[in-house]
């Protein structure tokens, strides 16, 4: 408890700081009042005058944030409470405000955005979607152009002229996934006036707990196309489908892992024909097979992922809502395709990749709002170096949670829940029902519709009228199912005389894993003082009961003879699924922590291409660059052919004539005989000297302009056709690298190791691609920069289009009756062998 208590004092002591803070800008509010439009708008001039003059922006906070709160009032008609200061306080600081539902977040971000804007450099407001980004922009767009500052929306859908011109207003309001992605895009123009973004100085993220931690383990990726036979995925599956649970494979609930049994590999072998399976011709076969397995036993349909016009939709786990645009990688979203006998889509291959743990630490200073951070403050501080400071509320909590409701069975507790509902409607009280699947609000909306009662349902499937449903959620006799997608960025307000019969009712019809989940459903309730109640129905068949010991609860339920119709109402049960919900978001944060580790890997390595690639972009004269590229090649290549031995009778000469002649200079340049006698470091200065005086032929066949232009070609090809393999590879080994566990050995160390030593070669790879194509490459007219491949997003949220169905050739010899190469899954003689 002593420990407890130094955390809260902890929280008590900034608490104090930031109410003396307050106190200063509520101190200015007459002075600020009494000032014209125009002076009000002139302070911002004055202020960005003083930060030329020396001044930082901690000097400038009392004042500004009076200038905002005023501005506010004239132009939005809200005044910012002092508890919206003292949050805007945090938020300059560099730390998570979190605030209760109803707070004012969005208010309370003006300040902290106006403040930071004033330096020029660009602040970032941040939000899980493209509709809250355009709100958010509109409204308190005013606030900011009133004010004299300039206010842009980047959209998924915007050119790129438009996105440059977003990024240069003051403020820019966006989605964290478009933020990512035009960070990546940025780094794979071929020309420096191409880039949108400036550097990235100071960002408000909304939400932040949804962004930095909920989707931390989902990395952006620009992906291009590899061809991969579908034919594989449509065998693996018609094969998975004559298995036996238990007998063929097993599955563990806990960690959701299938694996095949000895019988089931023996049956794979015989369906296939071949001899083992595990033979590393059968690497592919193997990989089908489990993804497929995977794809039948612990992906489920309408609640890991639905289908939509033919297409596999993802569904976010932790908000309901639909991921239209990404895919499972690594062939498991071909498998489902597989599975629900949908046309097969091509794998991709990744051109470039970033997780949001590694965009975000970027930014000079972070920041973010939500209401339910503080579960996972230890996840902030250690990662993105954030503190959560827990803001009081405007106005004291008076909302009635109660302790959850335990019942035996699954039916048990939905019938609970519907008479729950039933009795609610009646007297006319608005009731909010959380579920945490499709499913669960689809079963729980069929006992309404028996019992008669008129609800809305909202979820991935109807999402279009979700601010319409919203709306009306607060008003009397209003009962709305909604899946965790109605927990973020929605305020629902009280109707009239809703306030005298209990205020709105949260229903919640199991514990997701993550608290924060449940406490941001409970948050819809009870906003600004308004009374309400919470109540959460739990039965000893729900997935998070199931994976953490409830055995002995049930035992203890039947020997106490209890059945359906009387449930446990205990704290000891509470605290055991709090519990249960620790250790799961101890595991995903363990998850998230690894996941950083590994990818950190990629970002050393990621941060010396971009780098690299920039000057590339920035300098007009790179000579210098190539030329000692080309030594480096040279000197390599030189101890290679006389490092076997001392004696140099045994040097490998003609070998290295021949590499020269390939590689650096017209056949006959060097011979054999012009290198005999001499020490490696003579014969590197006369292959450095005939390649100079090659170079300089060059330039002047072509000109200076055209060779510098040249230059640029030739690196930026050779650096992005190789990090994209680099990449691809590196994802490659990722996959794989866990099996080193069994040979003792830890797998990071391992990724770490292999990781720097694929990047050694790489660079290497590089430098001989340059100097071949600089000393070898024959110029023509047509000299232009090109992209090395075509990418696309891979949206966690919105973005990437589907790939469009190819013409298939039949180059290689499929048989009338096998299955087409399209992946229709119709055989070949059906489909593209068709005779028209």
């Amino acid at each position: 408890m002593g420990v407890l208590n130094k955390l809260f004092d902890m929280n008590k002591r900034d608490v104090k700081r930031l109410e003396k803070t307050a106190d200063q800008v509520e101190a200015l509010a007459h002075e600020m009042e009494i000032l014209s439009d125009e002076d009000l708008r002139a302070k911002t001039d004055e202020f960005r005058t003083r930060i030329e003059n020396g001044e930082t922006l901690d000097d400038l906070l009392v004042e500004a944030f009076a200038v905002a709160r005023e501005g506010a009032r004239r132009a939005l008609g809200m005044y910012p409470f002092r508890v919206q200061i003292m949050g805007a306080a945090a938020l300059h600081e560099g730390n998570i405000s979190e605030m209760k539902t109803g707070e004012g977040k969005t208010l309370t971000s003006t300040m902290a955005v106006y403040l930071n804007a004033l330096s020029g450099k660009g602040v970032h407001v941040v939000t899980v979607n493209e509709y809250l980004a355009s709100r958010d922009a509109t409204e308190m767009g005013h606030l900011y152009e009133f004010l004299g500052l300039s206010v842009g929306l980047n959209l998924n859908s915007l050119s790129k002229e438009e996105k440059r011109e977003a990024y240069a207003a003051d403020i820019t309001y966006s989605t964290n996934n478009e933020l990512g992605f035009d960070y990546l895009r940025d780094n794979m123009v071929l020309y420096k006036e191409d880039k949108v973004q400036r550097p990235l100085f100071y960002a408000v993220i909304d939400e932040v707990d949804s962004i930095l931690i909920d989707e931390a383990r989902t990395p952006l990726i620009i992906s291009g196309q590899a061809e991969k036979a579908a034919a594989l995925y449509i065998q693996a599956n018609a094969f998975i489908r004559m298995l036996k649970k238990e007998e063929d494979f097993a599955y563990d609930e806990q960690t959701k892992g299938v694996v095949l049994t000895e019988s089931g590999v023996d049956k794979a072998e015989k369906a296939f024909g071949i001899d083992n399976l595990f033979d590393l011709t059968h690497v592919r076969l193997n990989h089908a097979i489990n993804q497929a397995l995977k794809a039948h036993v612990s992906m489920h349909l309408d609640v890991d992922y639905v289908v939509q016009e033919g297409e596999v939709v993802i569904v976010d786990s932790f908000t309901g809502r639909l991921m239209k645009g990404r895919r499972y990688s690594d062939g498991l979203h071909q498998a489902i395709e597989a599975k629900e006998g949908l046309e097969i889509q091509n794998e991709s291959m990744t051109m470039a990749t970033i997780t949001f743990q590694n965009f975000f630490r970027m930014y000079e200073k972070l920041s973010g709002m939500t209401g339910t951070a503080k579960t996972e403050e230890e996840e902030f501080r250690n990662i993105y170096n954030m503190n959560v400071i827990v803001i009081p509320t405007n106005k004291p909590i008076i909302r009635d949670d109660r302790a959850d409701l335990i019942y035996a069975s699954m039916s048990g507790k939905f019938n609970a829940v519907a008479d729950d509902i039933a009795e609610r409607h009646k007297n006319g009280q608005p009731v909010l029902v959380g579920t945490v699947a499709i499913e669960t609000s689809e079963e729980i909306s069929n006992l309404l519709t028996k019992r008669g009662i008129k609800h809305n349902v909202l979820n991935a499937k109807n999402h279009e009228r979700e601010a319409e449903i919203i709306l009306e959620a607060g008003h009397k006799g209003a009962v709305t199912i909604a899946t965790n997608m109605a927990g973020r960025g929605t305020d629902i307000k009280l109707g009239d005389g809703v306030r005298e019969i209990g205020g709105l009712a949260v229903i919640g019809t199991e514990r997701h894993e993550s608290r924060r989940i449940d406490n941001q459903l409970r948050g819809r309730s009870g906003r600004q003082g308004d009374p309400g109640v919470t109540q959460f129905y739990l039965s000893l068949e729900d997935e998070l009961m199931r994976r953490f010991g409830s055995d002995n609860m049930k035992a203890m339920m039947t020997r106490l003879g209890m059945d359906d119709t009387a449930p446990i109402q205990s704290k000891m049960v509470s605290r055991a699924v709090e519990s249960a919900q620790k250790r799961v978001e101890g595991n995903n944060f363990d998850a998230r922590k690894r996941l950083l580790q590994y990818d950190d890997v990629l970002r050393q390595q990621r941060e010396i291409i971009y780098k690299e690639r920039n000057e590339v972009l920035e300098n007009e004269d790179l000579r210098a660059l190539v030329e000692s590229m080309i030594d480096e090649v040279i000197e390599r290549t030189v101890s290679a052919y006389t490092a076997a031995t001392e004696n140099k009778d045994e040097w490998n000469l003609k070998g290295l004539e021949d590499f020269i002649a390939a590689n650096l200079l017209p056949e006959g340049r060097i011979k054999q005989s012009d290198l005999a006698g001499k020490s490696p470091a003579e014969m590197i200065d006369v292959i450095k000297e005939a390649v100079t005086e090659r170079y300089n032929e060059k330039e002047e066949e072509l000109s200076p302009e055209r060779m510098r232009e040249f230059e640029k070609v030739v690196l930026l090809r050779s650096i992005d056709s190789k990090w994209i393999d680099h990449i691809d590879a590196m994802d490659q080994l990722r996959q794989g690298i866990h099996l080193r566990a069994y040979g003792q050995t830890d797998p990071l160390r391992e990724y770490q190791n292999e990781g720097f030593a694929m990047f050694e070669d790489m660079v290497d790879a590089i430098r001989d691609d340059v100097a071949k194509y600089a000393m070898k490459a024959e110029i023509r007219n047509n000299l232009e920069r090109q992209e090395v491949a075509k990418g696309q997003a891979v949206n966690p949220k919105e973005g990437g289009e589907p790939v469009k169905k190819k013409p298939v050739r039949n180059t290689q010899n499929v048989g009338r009756n096998d299955p087409c190469p399209c992946g229709s899954g119709k055989k070949f003689k059906n489909c593209h062998g068709a005779v028209s």
